[in-house]
This record gives C-alpha cells, sequence and structure tokens, in this order.
C-alpha cells in the first residue's frame, strides 16, 4: 500500500509535482509518486520494472536536467524527516529534507553540517553532487566526503544500507554520482562545532571589476582554511524578488565567510574594501541559521541554465580573460558568472577517496543565464565563458553547476569514472535511472 500519492498528467496535481526550483527543467512523467517513506520508493521502482518505465527523481529541483518525457518520476520532497544526535554530531535527514530544515535543528547544539548557500536546496542533491560549502568547505571539505551512511534503493528496488564497511562501492559511487546509481531515501551526516562565523556582503559598481578582481586573487591566494570567498558578476534584471540595489545594473558581489574571530576580519578583507567604493558592507558576525545572508539566493523559483569548469588560478592573464568575458565593456548578457575559492580541506583526499576531481583546482568558475531553454543566446553564452577560460581549466567541473549536456564524465577524472561505470553496471546493467541524457549544445 502507497503512503504517499501517485499522479497522472489528468490530476489537478500532476504538474506542480513535476516542477522544482530550475522552472527550465521539462518533466512531463507517465507517472509521478510523491513518496512519504522508503517503502513507498520500493513500491515505486518496482512498478515501473514492472511496466518497463525508466525512473528519475526530484526533490527540490534545483539541478537543471535533460527534458524528462514518459517514465515514472519519484518525487521525495515530502521525506523531510530530520533526527540530529548532539552528543555524537551527526544528524539523520530524509531524502526531501531542505537545508532549512535542518539547520536549525543543528544550531540547537551549537553544531552545523556542511550546507549549501541556500536553505531552500535540497540536502541529499546538494551533497551527493558534491556538497560545496560557501562557510564551512575549505576548512571541512566536501559535503560529500562527510556522509556517514547512507540509505538508498537500486534499480531492481531492494532497500540497501551503505557505509565504508557495508555494501562500500555503493557507498564511494552515489556520495558524487548522485541518482544516476539509486536513489537515496536517508542520509546520515557528520556535524562540526561551529555556531557562529563572519559573514555577508561587499558590492561594488561592476565599473570597477578589474580593481575588485584583483583584490580577489590578492585575498584568495594567502587566505587562511577558515575564510571562504566567492565574487558574482551580477547583471540580474529588474523583476520581482530582486533588491532595487542590484536590479536593472552591473554589481560585483563579493561573499565572505569566516570561521574565526570577528577581529581578524578587517586585516583579512583590507584589500578589497580599499579597492574601490562599496556600495555596500554587510559583513559582520552572524548566528549559523544566518548563512543564507552570504549569497542572498533568490528564493522564487526561476528558470535558468548554466555551465561551469575548475581553473587552475587566478593570475593577471586569467583576471584579463575574465574582463574580456564578463566585465563592464564585454557586452555580455549573462545574469551571473562567479567565481568560487576553493583548496584548503577541498583539496585533500579523504581516507574514504573521492568522486570528487579537484586536482590542481584553485576556484569554481560558474556561468548563470536566466530564461529558458529556447533562449539560445544566453546558453550559448554560459558555453562561451567556460570555453573561453579553458586555457586555464583543469578538465573537470563540479557537477552540482554542470549543464545535463551528455557529458557526465566531464565532472570526474579517468579513473573515478571508470570505477563509477562498473559501479552502475553493477546495480542498473539496464539503466532504469536514465538521468542522464545528451542534449545538443544550440
Amino acid at each position: 500500500m502507497l503512503d504517499g500519492t501517485a499522479l497522472t498528467p489528468d490530476d489537478e496535481e500532476y504538474l506542480a509535482a513535476c516542477t522544482g526550483y530550475n522552472l527550465a527543467s521539462h518533466r512531463r512523467p507517465d507517472l509521478v509518486v510523491l513518496t512519504e517513506s522508503a517503502a513507498d520508493v520500493v513500491l515505486a521502482v518496482t512498478f515501473a520494472n514492472d511496466h518497463g518505465l525508466p525512473i528519475a527523481v526530484v526533490a527540490t529541483g534545483h539541478h537543471g536536467v535533460a527534458p524528462l518525457e514518459h517514465g515514472l518520476l519519484v518525487n521525495t520532497s515530502r521525506m523531510n524527516d530530520v533526527e540530529v544526535d548532539g552528543p555524537g554530531r551527526r544528524a539523520i535527514v530524509g531524502a526531501g529534507a531542505r537545508w532549512n530544515d535542518v539547520v536549525p535543528k543543528t544550531a540547537q547544539h551549537h553544531l552545523t553540517p556542511i550546507h549549501g548557500s541556500s536553505g531552500h536546496v535540497g540536502v541529499v542533491g546538494f551533497t551527493l553532487g558534491g556538497g560545496l560549502s560557501p562557510i564551512l568547505g575549505r576548512k571541512y571539505g566536501w559535503g560529500a566526503h562527510h556522509v556517514i551512511a547512507l540509505d538508498v534503493v537500486t534499480a531492481d528496488g531492494t532497500l540497501l544500507h551503505a557505509d565504508t564497511s557495508e555494501n562500500s562501492e555503493l557507498f564511494w559511487a552515489i556520495r558524487g554520482g548522485r541518482s544516476s546509481i539509486g536513489i537515496v531515501t536517508g542520509m546520515e551526516i557528520e556535524l562540526f562545532p561551529v555556531s557562529r562565523f563572519v559573514g555577508g556582503g561587499l558590492f561594488f559598481d561592476g565599473a570597477h571589476a578589474e580593481a575588485v578582481l584583483a583584490a580577489f586573487a590578492r585575498v584568495t591566494a594567502d587566505a587562511p582554511d577558515e575564510l571562504t570567498l566567492s565574487v558574482a558578476f551580477l547583471r540580474l534584471p529588474p523583476v520581482p524578488g530582486i533588491p532595487e540595489m542590484l536590479a536593472g545594473r552591473f554589481v560585483l558581489h563579493v561573499r565572505v565567510a569566516l570561521i574565526k574571530s570577528a577581529e581578524d576580519i578587517d586585516l583579512l578583507l583590507a584589500p578589497l574594501r580599499n579597492a574601490a567604493p562599496l556600495l555596500l558592507d554587510t559583513v559582520q558576525e552572524t548566528p549559523s541559521e544566518g548563512f543564507e545572508r552570504v549569497h542572498n539566493d533568490p528564493v522564487d523559483p526561476a528558470p535558468f541554465s548554466e555551465d561551469t569548469s575548475m581553473l587552475t588560478g587566478l593570475t593577471s592573464d586569467v583576471q584579463q580573460a575574465l574582463l574580456e568575458q564578463v566585465g563592464p565593456e564585454s557586452g555580455t548578457g549573462l545574469h551571473i558568472v562567479e567565481l568560487r575559492h576553493i583548496g584548503g580541506a577541498l583539496a585533500r583526499t579523504p581516507q574514504t577517496g573521492r568522486t570528487i576531481s579537484t586536482a590542481d583546482a584553485a576556484y569554481v568558475l560558474w556561468a548563470v543565464s536566466i530564461g529558458m531553454p529556447d533562449d539560445a543566446t544566453g546558453i550559448a553564452e554560459t558555453h562561451h565563458v567556460v570555453e573561453a577560460m579553458a586555457g586555464w581549466s583543469t578538465g573537470t567541473r563540479y557537477l552540482n553547476f554542470a549543464p545535463e549536456d551528455g557529458r557526465p564524465e566531464a565532472a570526474f577524472s579517468t579513473d573515478d569514472w571508470a570505477r563509477l561505470r562498473r559501479v552502475k553496471t553493477a546495480v542498473d546493467s539496464r539503466d532504469v535511472f536514465r538521468t542522464e541524457r545528451p542534449r545538443p549544445r544550440p
């Protein structure tokens, strides 16, 4: 007996169940199952197998996906239970939990998970795609490497427990391989003794992009692991939900997070604060529940397309090349182009191995165009920026920012991709979980 709800295209709730945060993702399956338990996921997968249907999964739908026609869609958004073990510094989260479901509960124990920039992002999808935290990442590493255990339904409808000692290859693969390997119904994650941080944003007029980018490069070159910075070139449209200061103008937003005493921040940020006149400075000491104020990500769903790569450094020639693409004289129509500083613990290999290829990577480049997929110009611009910076790329990319362009292997090293394919073949030889479909570039 299904605890949740099954919907067909004739049902009133069908469209909402298919639609996630990224409105550019087109999902029109034959059946949607809104699951409420692991048993529901098993039933959904078993039903799909009995009827020869391919399977996809969605929780919050922040990551863009290739068009989904037919098949069965498992929507786990109702599975949002959270249990926190304070003394053990761990939490167990359901498949549909968002960071806003988790962080307030861990904060009661003066602990913080490796979370994303937005409280509306799903915990499982974020973590299994790597888990690049804008606050804890450089200090503690990738979220995927701090997963303790997983409960996962494989393609034959079997519910398995996976950790470093039980189903260890599946455990390795799904932490970075996402839902093409199986559907996670619950996840146990490590928590860290962080209850406050110093963070916020520095905003500059885009005319000062060259000076700000140079200062950003200097600060990140010697940054302690406790300091995480990113810089975003913003050209946001004047639409509802966009702050008046940002709407319809070119602004640089330096995102700041420091897990140290507030006394250290002024010295660390001095080169940036002195680089150009500030439009706004919101950096201040903040409780861990206030993590969203660093990036100030939009809350309302929107259509967008993206592309990404990892860069080896931010030398003067890299800066010049980037400014030619997205600086004040570039003429670009891209709405967001961001550089996230990585390194620190993100560059160190944990004992459990990695499926996240960061060799020689110092920054993640992310280009975003707001608009539906039929806006070929915007999508082409995201690809163009990434391709223009290819001379300084590691050749790999961060999976959570990667487009579904039929090149999933681009997120992994050659050896890791081969190992992932072996695990995929072992647990899903018929390719039931068809989450990567080729889509030609415009």
